[in-house]
């Protein structure tokens, strides 16, 4: 008999079902020579410190650090694991051979060997290893079973990975707690965890410094063309107000005019991180909730292996392809130009050497059914999209450049025009998404006439005022590219995929990472901004240590890891590093001076006593409608669904937001705001350019709101 062990009970079903297994048993489905069993993902776990010995029961500082002579597993204790585990233990036992059919990757890897050296299995062992649940892939993948021997590498380092969080997680996080934690709470240390912390205090840290300032720059309008001047900002008006008085006196004069056509690569196909990514900028869904709609539609059999991350495909998927598209119904539009030709095999979609364990997330020929939650056709609409757009031709473009003078004033304008749309009309009925930098963009869209170098003649000058805008806080989408590149700001795609292997945390675990610094409350979200605590960043100034907050030298780790699978290093080396350095941590932090960190939950409570204690008292307002605009004196105000304005906006212009530096105000305060040009003290504000949290709101003689 053949024993197959699936990593949970859904897949093992879908496995029986093609084998033949379909009688079902207590924990097993039988028949056809095969018995199919399941774990609950992981059956087993590292022992904890009190399984060595009961003194490290308790925390004791003195008592650090805890490493193990040898590491051992046991069982999560729990009834249905341990039920499940006695079925496994049972048919191991009995069978002639076991064929691991654990997720194909390293995590899975790992799951299945710990359960069947817990088990003592001594039969031969061989691999299932497949990039999708479809019934032919299983078909596929039991015709071409592999030994076990070819994944000892991936176990390897699945188990030094899990041994490397033991060790630091364990450690580090009672040596802070205890050093620190001031017997209030944990403080959690972890391999990746701390490092990715850093990033967003590091970053909080630069916006909080940041200090505004404002600029001064001098524009032009020559045959209804804008044009920037090409020299470095001014830092006062008075100098920009000459500028403008030598710029009224000279004509405008063209100087080059350049047209350059161009081609915009079509995007590469998704990773789990470019996927999370996408997810995050368009949908606002988190990098765990993208994780578990992908797993879904993976179990569904609608896509492929999702916890990738490489995005290339393997060169042998190439006579496939067209089968898969035609299989996806809902896109034939897009979809048919594609099929009247033989489906180009371009090297930046067919790839061998960029293919390890599994390729880029696509969709399978099995089309989505009607019983998908909205989430999981969203995201499948975005995979799918991605996989055509590959097989488009390039986006054709034209960028113009232009050069012009007034007297010794250097000016420069650009202009972009799509002459083929290419990949881009896969995209073409989907809303713009929105820029950050809407003036560059309103600019670049301008539409450029023909220019003649040498030309001159009349324009109209003018000062643009600007102010220093602070770096951006991390989004998720953000965070997961930094955790990518180990906080390198990295756009270009190529350049990316050669940071991966120096990423830190691995695609599959870096969701799990950002929400245990959500629980943990060492981070907050605000909008889609994500803010360290006080808690976070006191947490990140108490370690000295650079080892355990430098995403660089995570990174470092990260690909002795991937070494470890390709067998070009020692697991026992690596694990000989993690210990000491935590020797060397313990030593330094024990005999160090000791703070204690404020917890972010006692400086919740205390804003919540202090609500209580000034309970808001109700006024009948005036109506918006009957309350004269303050600017033009003339029409009344109107409230919108974000703001109040003059009734009259197009021509007056008067507005005031709802919310205002990052704080919503309510009707009164906005009410006092208008009517008497000030707001009484207020608290809360974030996104104060100056890093300003309270004051007193005024308007300005030009109706701007500031905070003083």
């Amino acid at each position: 008999m053949k024993l197959c062990i699936a990593e949970k009970p859904s897949v093992a079903r879908d496995i029986a079902k093609v084998l033949g297994a379909t009688t079902p048993k207590q924990g097993y489905m039988e028949g056809n020579g095969y018995c199919v069993t399941w774990t609950f993902g992981h059956l087993c776990t590292l022992k904890e410190p009190h399984d060595y010995g009961p003194q490290y029961k308790s925390w004791n500082l003195f008592l650090l650090p805890i490493i193990p002579s040898s590491f051992g597993i046991k069982l999560i204790p729990n009834k249905g694991v341990e039920n499940q585990f006695k079925v496994i233990e049972r048919l191991v036992e009995e069978c002639d051979e076991v064929i691991n059919c654990g997720d194909a990757g390293q995590e899975g890897e790992l799951i299945q060997r710990w359960v069947l050296q817990k088990a003592k299995c001594n039969k031969p062992i061989q691999r299932l290893w497949i990039s999708s649940l479809t019934e032919e892939a299983i078909k596929e993948g039991f015709a071409s079973l592999k030994p076990a021997e070819d994944y000892k590498n991936l176990y390897l380092a699945g188990n030094a990975r899990a041994i490397g969080d033991w060790l630091l997680g364990i450690n580090a996080t009672r040596l802070f707690t205890k050093k620190f934690g001031g017997n209030k709470a944990v403080l959690s240390i972890g391999r990746v965890q701390t490092p990715t912390l850093a990033m967003l205090v590091q970053r909080q840290k630069e916006i909080d410094a940041f200090t505004t300032e404002e600029y001064w720059e001098l524009k032009t309008k020559y045959r209804d063309v804008i044009f920037n001047a090409a020299i470095d900002r001014l830092k006062t008006l008075e100098r920009a107000e000459k500028g403008l008085e030598y710029l009224k006196v000279n004509p405008f004069e063209i100087v080059s005019f350049e047209i350059k056509e161009g081609k915009e690569k079509n995007p590469r196909l998704f990773d789990l991180t470019g996927l999370q990514v996408e997810a995050n900028k368009k949908y606002g869904y988190s990098a765990e909730n993208t994780l578990n709609y992908i797993q879904s539609l993976y179990e569904k059999k609608h896509v492929t292996y999702p916890r990738v991350d490489t995005t290339y495909l393997s060169e042998s998927l190439y006579p496939k392809i067209g089968g898969i598209l035609q299989k996806m119904y809902p896109y034939q539009d897009l979809i048919a130009p594609l099929l009247e030709a033989p489906i180009p095999k371009s090297k930046a979609v067919f790839d061998d050497t960029k293919v390890t364990d599994h390729h880029a997330i696509i969709p399978t020929e099995i089309p989505p059914s009607q019983n998908l939650s909205r989430e999981e056709k969203l995201i499948y609409d975005l995979i799918a999209k991605r996989f055509i757009a590959v097989f488009y031709p390039e986006c054709k473009i034209s960028n113009t450049l232009v050069e012009g003078k007034v007297g010794t004033i250097p000016f420069k304008t650009s202009g972009r025009q799509i002459l083929e749309p290419g990949w881009r009309a896969v995209y073409a009925k989907e809303p713009k998404e929105e820029s950050t930098d809407k003036e560059k963009e309103k600019e670049e869209e301008q539409t450029i006439p023909e220019f003649i170098v040498g030309e001159t003649g009349p324009h109209d000058p003018m000062i643009h005022q600007g102010k220093t805008t602070p770096p951006k806080p991390y989004t998720e989408a953000t965070l997961l590219r930094a955790m990518e590149t180990a906080g390198k700001q990295v756009e270009d795609e190529e350049l990316r995929e050669m940071l991966k292997n120096n990423g830190i945390g691995r695609p599959s675990t870096r969701a799990n990472i950002i929400e245990t610094l959500f629980k943990r409350k060492y981070i907050e979200k605000k909008r889609k901004n994500l803010i360290a605590t006080q808690t976070g960043i006191q947490l990140i100034d108490t370690i000295e240590d650079e080892l355990l907050k430098s995403p660089e030298l995570t990174g470092e780790w990260e690909s002795k890891l991937r070494k470890i699978e390709k067998g070009e290093y020692e697991a026992n080396l690596f694990k000989e590093e993690l210990i000491q350095m935590v020797t060397e941590l313990t030593e330094k932090v024990v005999y160090g001076k000791g703070k204690v960190i404020t917890l972010q939950e006692e400086e919740k409570e205390e804003v919540k006593e202090k609500k209580k204690r000034e309970p808001a008292q109700k006024k009948e307002l005036q109506s918006w409608e009957e309350t004269k605009c303050p600017k033009c004196k003339e029409h009344n105000l109107i409230k919108g669904k974000t703001a109040v304005g003059c009734s009259d906006f197009k021509n007056c212009g008067f507005k005031i937001s709802f919310e205002i530096f990052g704080k919503k105000l309510s009707d009164k305060q906005l009410m006092d705001l208008v009517l008497k040009g000030k707001s009484s003290k207020l608290k809360g504000f974030n996104t104060h350019p100056e890093g300003l949290t309270e004051g007193v709101l005024t308007l300005s003689d030009d109706f701007h709101v500031l905070l003083s």
